[in-house]
């Protein structure tokens, strides 16, 4: 919207000219989302605080959990309308990537949102059944992809992009609509088991979004594209505006969902960022690079996938508790020591992620 205002203005004002720049208007969406996380955020939590809608703590957990019963939650909403708003005002909405990123976010979003009613509203401790929950992902996953291959550039590039080697693609066709599919949902679902202690998932997520901000500018960028060896799909560069806006809303969340937490983000917020980052890591054809990126989603959620498997088959567990973070609180690692461990793991993986780049 200010990207139209400053277009029509321009002749007269030849300063304006400064909002053409993805770099500045990145830089913009970022601040936009972090203060109206930040401004915003004393009078969600008195909201949620008036409607009585905060985490409910399995006792089966770390004892260390029962004083988190009531913290408000579903704060994810508050994030994702700032992104919203964020995108709205400086990105270019004439290219159809940021709407399919939004259109993304928003609908795994509504998924998170109506299991965490009827979680915390209507009382239900089952919630979204898994069957409702799958069925709403993979209908808009997969429109998603569908819109993106049959109207996107990304039907123009299909191959996989192999990290660290610089003439190796695997071409995909058509396969590239079910890859999308199952990055889309599966990171979904990696950030969502994240979110287990304060601020452990949300972390991640910024540094995640950061890095896949600076891809989706190269990637969109003809001469940068050509340097580094990877795909060029022109005007990938505006997801570094959404990008950016999911940094911004990210670290407003972090100022009250750090430990201790006043707020939590909810499967609203779990739900919806890890498919927002699936769907920028499947236009800028980057899955191989963002798998390596989000190794701690990965770890989370193959921690799970053992420790279901393993006592299937052998009634025997592997972790004291799964995901594996609450392993490390039951070996007594205070909680703020786990996050920021965790943290520093999820930074070790974005820069690999980012040296992949070069490294060909």
């Amino acid at each position: 919207m200010i990207l139209w205002l400053a277009q029509y203005f321009q002749e007269n004002h030849s300063w304006l000219n400064l909002f053409s720049y993805q770099t500045f208007r990145a830089i913009m969406a970022a601040l936009t989302a972090l203060i109206i996380s930040v401004f915003l955020g004393p009078a969600f939590i008195r909201k949620l605080q008036e409607k009585q809608i905060g985490q409910q703590v399995r006792s089966l957990g770390p004892k260390s959990h029962l004083s988190k019963q009531g913290t408000p939650t579903m704060g994810g909403a508050l994030i994702i309308f700032a992104i919203i708003i964020a995108c709205l005002l400086w990105g270019d909405l004439s290219i159809n990537y940021i709407w399919v990123s939004m259109y993304v976010l928003f609908g795994f979003g509504l998924i998170g949102w109506l299991d965490d009613y009827r979680k915390l509203v209507l009382k239900d401790s089952a919630g979204l059944s898994a069957g409702w929950k799958y069925t709403l992902q993979s209908l808009f996953g997969i429109s998603a992809v569908l819109y993106l291959f049959f109207f996107g550039d990304i039907s123009l590039t299909t191959q996989m992009v192999i990290p660290f080697i610089k003439d190796l693609d695997w071409p995909l066709g058509w396969l590239v609509i079910p890859l999308g599919y199952f990055v889309m949902v599966g990171s979904s679902n990696a950030v969502n088991l994240t979110d287990g202690l304060d601020g452990l998932a949300i972390m991640p997520v910024v540094l995640v979004a950061a890095a896949l901000g600076v891809i989706a500018y190269l990637s969109g960028h003809s001469v940068f594209s050509h340097y580094l060896f990877i795909p060029y799909i022109p005007d990938t560069g505006e997801l570094s505006i959404f990008c950016a806006a999911i940094v911004g809303s990210g670290l407003g969340l972090l100022w009250f969902n750090t430990y201790p937490a006043e707020m939590f983000m909810g499967d609203v917020g779990a739900l919806s960022l890890g498919a927002a980052l699936g769907i920028v890591a499947i236009i800028t054809r980057q899955e191989l690079v963002f798998f390596i990126m989000s190794g701690v989603f990965v770890m989370e959620t193959v921690s799970v996938i053992l420790q279901v498997g393993s006592y299937k088959l052998r009634k025997k567990r592997i972790f004291k508790m799964a995901p594996i973070h609450h392993h490390f609180e039951l070996k007594g690692w205070p909680e703020p020591k786990v996050v920021v461990r965790f943290w520093i793991m999820a930074l070790i993986m974005v820069l690999i992620g980012l040296a992949t780049l070069k490294i060909r």
